[in-house]
């Protein structure tokens, strides 16, 4: 879990006080690293550990030269009620009888700031099917045909939904109609999925790998196209190609945001 700064739950909570307790080896007895949460009861929360509070222990005792925890050694992950809490405390909320942590959601949250670890290759159009007042006569067929090639579009929204609830560090992009063109045009980059045009495959890909480091494109959607119109094939000199694109001022001269996705429901 390199590179991040914390562990997350989504847990259902009882009121009672649980231990999580990592370890970075796969020894049944050796040193784990602990850290205790509370719990809201009969309300599903979220419960932020971060790494650096895990305090190193031995058979619930504190280890007082141990090591900070290292997160990118992690072998296994522990929830655990108990009646102690380190070095034998008492845990202020433990009782007898049934207990329950229904948990919906492990992950581990990063530091900040931070860049897209997951990109996701969309369309635009994906909000337009039915959206109230739009002419789907001005739209491209995928719009227009919508339900007849089986709710593409439909679809492709459903998978960026679950990407931007997923907790990964996430860049939807939408590119406009794909061509087989050579990358270098000019681009423009634009939010609420209103925009129509087309955009080379290769600058798609070249997209794609330049948001990896690219903070500023962090749990953005946004959609791409070129300056090119539809009628004029876009075409490069071998002898004077096109400068190195400046993806890095092209992001950041779209103020992009997030939470911007064109959906009208």
């Amino acid at each position: 879990m390199k590179g991040y700064e914390g562990l997350g739950f989504r847990v259902k909570g009882d009121g009672l006080r649980y231990k999580c307790t990592i370890r970075t080896d796969t020894n049944w007895d050796g040193i784990g690293y602990t850290l205790s949460f509370d719990t809201k009861a009969g309300e599903w929360h979220d419960v932020q550990l971060p790494f650096q509070q895990f305090i190193p222990l031995f058979r619930a005792k504190t280890v007082k030269d141990g090591s900070q925890l290292d997160p990118s050694t992690v072998t296994s992950i522990q929830l655990m009620l108990s009646k102690f809490e380190n070095d034998g405390k008492l845990n202020p909320s433990f009782k007898t009888g049934p207990f329950q942590l229904p948990v919906a959601k492990i992950w581990g949250y990063p530091k900040e700031p931070q860049a897209p670890r997951f990109v996701l290759v969309s369309s635009a159009g994906v909000t337009r099917p039915n959206r109230p007042g739009i002419d789907l006569s001005q739209e491209p067929p995928a719009v227009r045909m919508n339900d007849e090639l089986g709710g593409i579009l439909t679809f492709k929204l459903k998978g960026e939904d679950v990407v931007r609830k997923s907790r990964v560090p996430f860049a939807v992009v939408r590119p406009c109609a794909l061509t087989e063109e050579p990358a270098g045009a000019e681009l423009v980059i634009s939010q609420g999925d209103d925009i129509k045009g087309k955009v080379s495959r290769q600058d798609i890909a070249e997209l794609c790998v330049e948001l990896l480091s690219r903070p500023e494109a962090l749990d953005k959607t946004f959609e791409v196209k070129s300056t090119v119109p539809f009628s004029q094939p876009f075409e490069v000199n071998p002898q004077t190609p096109p400068e190195h694109r400046d993806w890095q001022a092209l992001l950041k001269t779209a103020h992009l945001k997030e939470n911007v996705t064109g959906k009208s429901v």
